[in-house]
């Protein structure tokens, strides 16, 4: 029913969530942003690797609003690099591998755009960490969020959509940097995991 690219074709368990789909959600949160924000300016900050497809669309989604409607919400971007998963695994140790200097968000409206919330540590260790650099206001736009039994309980300003605590993939989100090149966001399977034990 799906395009699923050859190489991915018995790596994977089922399409959770299809690339369309997933553009009209986007589309929404875009105009929910907007409605919340406009017109004060926000910094769109980015966390690498697995938001940077987000990222992209969601902005692209916000100027075309902006484009064709009297709403206006002035937009510069940055980006943050975290690194908390090793494997399947999310681990205990949040670690910031990467960005532009944070004293630039000094009163400024921060939108934090992330892939997926799991536990909600590495989110709330972000936030503790970009609050001590001043900014008028922090939101959390995060694509998916996982029901898990570990989670600390954080829930994003903007949600995409609520997923099954299983290991997906695809639209930007990867398995030892695998899968990134699938549209659609789908489960893992057992056979993938093994095939794509290490990393690139």
């Amino acid at each position: 029913m799906f395009c699923i690219p050859g190489h991915y074709e018995t790596d994977l368990e089922s399409v959770l969530i299809p690339y369309g789909l997933i553009q009209d959600r986007i589309e929404r949160l875009a105009r929910d942003i907007l409605r919340d924000n406009s017109p004060e300016s926000i910094v769109a900050l980015c966390v690498l690797k697995g938001g940077h497809k987000f990222f992209v669309d969601l902005c692209d989604h916000i100027q075309i609003v902006c484009r064709n409607s009297k709403v206006s919400l002035p937009m510069a971007i940055d980006f943050i690099r975290l690194k908390s998963y090793v494997g399947t695994e999310s681990s205990q140790d949040v670690q910031v591998i990467g960005g532009d200097n944070l004293a630039d968000l000094k009163g400024k409206n921060v939108l934090v755009v992330e892939d997926i919330i799991d536990t909600g540590r590495t989110m709330t260790k972000l936030i503790s960490l970009l609050k001590t650099y001043d900014p008028k206001s922090v939101q959390v736009a995060s694509l998916l969020v996982k029901r898990t039994p570990q989670s600390v309980g954080y829930k994003p300003d903007y949600i995409g959509f609520e997923v099954p605590d299983k290991f997906v993939v695809g639209y930007a989100l990867d398995y030892n940097e695998y899968f990134r090149d699938l549209g659609h966001i789908c489960v893992i399977n057992e056979n993938g995991k093994r095939k794509y034990a290490t990393k690139k």
